[in-house]
């Protein structure tokens, strides 16, 4: 007996995977698993590799729409050949990919192209507003998560990294940056 299996991405936090699961089960998927990480990377992502290491002969995985599944080529290509080598197949909701059809498959390459695509628009945009930012005077750049105060007031109690570290709950590199004198005061 043969299955569908759904899996739904969302990339941050604060996105919701609600209408992708819906979705995949309307289509007849009867296991959907969901993960909230970024589709630029197959590393971390837990529940995708679950599937794939599940999934059989015959069966298919199934997603709403293939950036969904990966944003990169080369991953996109990893998960169609292990599915292959399976014997399994990848179907789409809202795209006409269906990798046991010719047709299918060659969408599926297409869509893979413009979703590596889409990324690399999307990181030079994202390129081009920081050196806005940058040269209006206005970028901040990311807020520090490591408290420098007391960092330094630890070591100046006599506090080694490693102490320090453990103290605060960080890694004894953040400690060791946190010590360095930073750009903005050699500046003034």
């Amino acid at each position: 007996m043969t299955s569908t299996y759904g899996y739904a991405r969302a990339s941050s936090e604060d996105q919701d995977c609600a209408i992708q699961e819906a979705a995949l089960r309307a289509a007849g998927c009867t296991i959907i698993r969901s993960e909230k990480k970024s589709g630029t990377t197959l590393d971390g992502r837990t529940e995708l590799t679950t599937l794939l290491d599940f999934i059989r002969g015959g069966d298919t995985l199934m997603v709403t729409r293939i950036d969904r599944l990966a944003r990169s080529v080369a991953d996109l290509e990893k998960i169609a050949s292990t599915l292959k080598d399976k014997g399994a197949f990848l179907r789409a909701t809202d795209q006409p990919v269906d990798t046991s059809t010719a047709a299918g498959t060659v969408f599926f390459q297409m869509l893979g192209v413009f979703a590596q695509f889409e990324t690399g628009l999307r990181r030079e945009r994202q390129m081009e507003g920081i050196a806005k930012a940058k040269a209006a005077g206005v970028y901040k750049g990311r807020k520090p998560t490591v408290d420098a105060a007391s960092v330094r007031s630890l070591r100046d109690q006599g506090l080694g990294g490693a102490e320090i570290a453990r103290k605060l709950g960080i890694g004894r590199a953040s400690v060791y940056r946190a010590l360095q004198p930073t750009e903005r005061s050699t500046e003034r």
